[in-house]
């Protein structure tokens, strides 16, 4: 058991291993673009359990298992209710009995933690209300591809505190570049839930107005107002985050050749206008498709190590 390497949150890998599966998903990725068969997981079986919704989470792990010659269960709360239909634990002891991999997006980060404890295989975390580490690789890789090493770099985070900020200062901590958060009162980015301790002033600088959070950034980067989960609350978030929108105001006080990343699904003329997402600056289509590559070298990785 104590072998088992799971990924529930960026900080769970070294920056040592992170440029190995930056690398491997780069080959992947050739592999993939060049119509060339590669299966390394050939027999091998990932069940994912949906709790959340999913377009692209679905379509990446799925597709991607099938391409490196494994299976996949597909769960749904209908299928399994995490701790509802039976205890969590228990989930846990008989899926990982039959299946070589798990991939759970789900809402409590402690309800991934506590099916990583009892689970006999590697557990993913394909989303929680805390950390979204996947799309953040994704992310990562994304920016490489176009512009090379992020170290040193500054990415600019504006809108909702939430899993992508969270996440976004554990891999600048991480990978050593720097996180300019700014988010509406009331909606800040938790240093502590992301990094147990206050965030080093190297890698994090907050602001109150977001045109000053994307003054030099090398990458900008939202998400929608309203997580899934949080519907209740999406006139008062209108509201709140009316001047969080990422406009070409916000891109034209970045780098001249800034990025911008959304991880989708989303809402033009709310968090980002239509010019932005659907401009030459934008990179949304990559990132959405890197999400296959990049989860195709951490599931190689999790179960085969480095090839």
């Amino acid at each position: 058991m104590s072998t088992i390497k799971h990924y529930l949150q960026f900080s769970d890998l070294s920056a040592d291993e992170y440029a190995y599966l930056l690398e491997r998903a780069a080959t992947l990725k050739q592999m993939f673009k060049r119509y060339e068969k590669h299966q390394s997981l050939t027999d091998r079986t990932l069940a994912m359990i949906f709790e959340k919704a999913s377009t692209r989470t679905r379509v990446s792990f799925e597709t991607g298992m099938y391409q490196l010659g494994g299976y996949v269960v597909h769960l749904t709360t209908g299928d399994s209710q995490l701790g509802r239909a039976e205890p969590i634990e228990d989930s846990a002891r008989v899926i990982s009995r039959m299946v070589d991999l798990v991939m759970i997006r789900t809402f409590e980060q402690a309800k991934l933690e506590c099916f990583a404890q009892h689970s006999r295989v590697p557990v993913i975390n394909g989303l929680t209300n805390e950390f979204h580490p996947c799309q953040i690789l994704a992310d990562i890789f994304t920016y490489i591809e176009h512009r090379g090493p992020i170290q040193g770099k500054t990415v600019a985070w504006v809108g909702d505190g939430n899993n992508m900020a969270n996440t976004w200062l554990q891999a600048a901590q991480l990978l050593d570049f720097k996180l300019h958060v700014s988010a509406p009162s009331g909606y800040e980015l938790d240093e502590r839930l992301a990094l147990g301790t206050q965030a080093d002033p190297a890698h994090l600088q907050t602001f109150d107005d977001p045109l000053q959070a994307c003054q030099g950034a090398h990458l900008v980067t939202t998400d929608v107002w309203t997580s899934m989960g949080y519907e209740e609350e999406n006139a008062q978030r209108k509201q709140a985050f009316a001047n969080w929108k990422v406009d070409a105001r916000m891109m034209a006080a970045a780098q001249p050749d800034a990025l911008f990343m959304h991880c989708l699904p989303a809402h033009r003329g709310e968090e980002v206008d239509a010019e932005v997402i659907d401009g030459p600056q934008s990179v949304v289509w990559d990132e959405a498709e890197n999400r296959m590559h990049v989860q195709k070298a951490l599931m190689e990785y999790l179960l085969l190590g480095r090839q």
